[in-house]
């Protein structure tokens, strides 16, 4: 009988098979990870400044804390589905790839900055397969409200909504709310605008947390858009009415600690509605 040597099992072992692998998935998870740095490097932290420096985008340094949670809140259900690889995903890198060089060209930080996104999602289904991407799908969605409006949108809803606060809340000339002793012009700042991206996304999650059905959690979303408008309005209306007695104080702790107190109540609301309508209709 032969002997057979020890680098012989070696070469055999299922463990050395496993641990080379191994050894290649790390690879490829490497060089792919060091592909997107590449690829992003000067993009997210560009994005991460505004969050910083705009008051109206802040709120999106919360939402990658809370995508990573609900992923990871619902791992067991992704890890539960089959890694099948899929090449369609391609198709969706492929895309990621298109946005970030027609973003990069015409100076559209929306687009590279949703190419982003779009690339993971792409990445997922490739390496993962549909199964576990379908998983992962409000996560990443979610992700894309990180992402701040192009400016054309948001001046484009900002004036209409800034006419709107001011006509609903008392007589205005233009955006100019006309009062006894004072004229209190309503500012972009004031369209409510802000408000309405913060408690929309928030509503996002109520829906995704609190509700099951696919009609329940989009009605919640829409019902997000007039609570905010009408909190908005009525935070308007509060500042005329306090300005006429004390425009320092309307103008200086009033002003800055209302956009917190309608968001609030806003949420609220719609937090409200979420369980009342997961009663009704689910």
């Amino acid at each position: 009988m032969g002997s057979v040597t020890t680098a012989e099992l070696g070469q055999k072992s299922p463990l050395a098979a496993v641990g080379g692998n191994s050894r290649f998935l790390w690879l490829k998870v490497t060089l792919v990870a060091g592909l997107v740095v590449a690829l992003y490097f000067r993009v997210l932290p560009g994005m991460a400044l505004d969050w910083w420096n705009d008051p109206g985008s802040s709120h999106g340094m919360l939402i990658p804390p809370f995508a990573l949670y609900l992923a990871w809140m619902r791992r067991s259900l992704t890890l539960a589905e089959p890694a099948v690889p899929d090449a369609r995903g391609i198709w969706l890198t492929l895309l990621a790839c298109l946005m970030l060089i027609v973003g990069i060209l015409g100076a559209e930080f929306f687009l590279t900055r949703a190419s982003f996104v779009v690339l993971l999602a792409g990445l997922i289904w490739t390496f993962w397969g549909p199964g576990r991407f379908r998983t992962l799908l409000f996560p990443l969605v979610l992700l894309l409200t990180m992402i701040p409006l192009p400016q054309i949108i948001y001046n484009l809803l900002a004036a209409p909504l800034q006419l709107f606060a001011s006509e609903v809340a008392t007589e205005l000339d233009g955006n100019v709310i006309h009062l006894a002793g004072i004229s209190l012009g309503v500012a972009e700042a004031c369209s409510g605008l802000r408000s309405l991206s913060s408690l929309v996304t928030a509503s996002l999650l109520v829906g995704f947390l609190q509700c099951t059905r696919i009609r329940t959690r989009i009605l919640i979303v829409a019902l997000s858009v007039p609570v905010a408008i009408g909190m908005n309005v009525v935070r308007v209306a509060g500042t005329a009415l306090i300005a006429e007695h004390n425009q320092e104080y309307a103008l200086g702790y009033y002003h800055s600690f209302s956009g917190w107190l309608v968001f609030l109540v806003g949420f609220g609301i719609v937090a409200l509605a979420a369980k009342i309508l997961h009663a009704w209709m689910e």
